[in-house]
């Protein structure tokens, strides 16, 4: 009879489980991949140099993505954990913290937004061939992103509420929501459709936020009525240290993790205005854009993978199913390395079909079809990766993701890129990518090992057992 009562986390075979709740998830980032690269398509329809904005301004919203996401997934293995461990209170004192910390991260943001975005841009743009004009699009776009990203944050909490309780169907709904409304959205705003005026780049912005906020309504409104073991209470809520130190020791590592892509892309950039010329470096920027648009085809669904995969480790590490866990681990390895070598293949053959989506110009074309087939050479050993550093945040060691993506995205990858540059070929950075993938595979490998003898292996030995530690 106890097992009956337990969540089906602890108790559904594991890889029909891992299927059930990572397939909502992965269907949902196919789609919101979608909807990020048409809202691309219709920029670079619109203008070479709202393509080139959006480009510099996607680190902007990679990095509220990495600050909503990792305080989430904190939220996600913290309420997993207690879930398992029967401890409904610090549960529900999790989800309600979960919420609380998105809307001081917004606060945060829209603070950014209305005094630095111009700043920001103006570092990047001067020197550029359509400089003046790729700032001010670009100052636009990111201003509307950052003051209404409320949505974004409050969504994303929402989700990994429910993923936290292995519920995952609604989390599909609602991003599809919000994604098909953006898309409806991008021309009308963009281009001026019917009574509506051209907006450019800013019309991009709207469409993406008027979709975030329509998605956070309706999560907020399937977890209020429809998850039952855990419920948001803001009323008469107080911040509890012990609750936001258990997030956070989780959830700052999957920050730092996620914003590094944010840093790695600036400093690429950079390194991309700075060492050739004008002509080249303006095609670089939107190849580079273009790649990270394309790439989240492919890592979006493995993320959405790593996303079901959480909480069941989570889960069963709380309630010590030691065969469960190293199980659906095996099985998500498996996966993830499919998907990944699919991915591999297409930016292999199809890398002139996939940029010509953009309207690519000649220059980017050329640039563009060596830098896919370069960088999609490791894409499989990202995926092994990925799967590693999400049982690391599973089992309460966000650190080792850090340490992981810290190699992979900053401490190779840009003194790599930086090197490769001095050869004089743009065509030579991309090789920093595959560098910093093997680099990262081997690490992963050997964290994982320590993982498995310190935090799975005990779990055979009930007395050696502490659940968190």
């Amino acid at each position: 009879m106890e097992a009956v009562k337990e969540n089906k986390m602890g108790v559904l075979p594991v890889k029909k489980l891992l299927v059930t709740m990572a397939l909502p998830i992965m269907i949902s980032m196919l789609v919101q991949a979608l909807y990020n690269v048409v809202d691309s398509i219709f920029v670079g329809q619109y203008s070479e140099n709202a393509f080139a904005a959006v480009s510099l301004a996607f680190p902007v919203q990679m990095l509220i993505i990495a600050v909503a996401v990792g305080t989430g997934v904190g939220m996600n293995s913290l309420v997993s954990r207690r879930l398992g461990e029967k401890k409904f209170e610090d549960a529900n004192e999790g989800v309600s913290a979960g919420i609380f910390l998105g809307i001081l991260s917004w606060i945060g943001f829209a603070a950014f937004g209305i005094f630095f975005s111009q700043m920001f841009f103006e570092a990047f743009t001067e020197g550029i061939e359509g400089g003046v004009e790729i700032a001010a699009m670009g100052t636009q776009y990111v201003s509307i992103c950052t003051i209404f990203s409320f949505g974004v944050f409050i969504q994303i909490t929402c989700e990994r509420i429910m993923q936290s309780t292995g519920v995952t169907i609604y989390n599909m709904i609602t991003q599809i929501a919000g994604a098909v409304i953006n898309i409806i959205l991008d021309p009308i705003l963009i281009f001026g459709l019917g009574p509506f005026p051209e907006m450019g780049a800013a019309g991009a912005a709207i469409a993406t936020v008027i979709g975030q906020i329509v998605a956070m309504l309706m999560c907020l409104y399937f977890v209020n009525r429809k998850i039952k073991e855990v419920k948001i209470k803001l009323r008469g809520f107080r911040p509890k240290k012990r609750i936001i130190g258990e997030i956070y020791k989780v959830g700052v590592p999957s920050i730092v993790m996620q914003a590094i892509t944010s840093v790695m892309i600036v400093g690429f950039n950079f390194i991309l205005v700075v060492f050739y010329a004008p002509d080249i470096s303006a095609a670089a920027v939107s190849v580079l854009g273009a790649y990270f648009k394309l790439q989240s085809f492919i890592f979006l669904p493995v993320l959405g993978l790593t996303n079901g995969l959480i909480p069941i480790v989570a889960y069963n590490y709380g309630a010590r199913h030691k065969q469960r866990i190293t199980d659906v681990i095996r099985f998500a390895t498996i996966l993830a390395v499919i998907i990944m070598i699919v991915g591999m293949v297409i930016f292999q053959l199809f890398p002139d079909a996939l940029l010509q989506m953009f309207n690519a110009t000649p220059a980017m074309l050329e640039l563009g079809t060596q830098a896919l087939r370069i960088i999609s050479l490791c894409f499989a050993f990202a995926g092994v990766g990925i799967v590693f550093s999400s049982v690391f945040q599973a089992v309460g060691n966000g650190v080792l993701s850090m340490i992981v993506s810290l190699c992979r995205q900053l401490i190779v990858i840009l003194p790599a890129a930086y090197l490769l540059s001095l050869f004089g070929s743009v065509s030579d950075v991309w090789y920093a990518f595959p560098i910093a993938e093997c680099v990262s595979l081997v690490l992963s490998i050997f964290f994982f090992r320590y993982v498995s003898r310190k935090y799975i292996k005990p779990l055979d030995h009930p007395a050696a057992f502490v659940p968190g530690m």
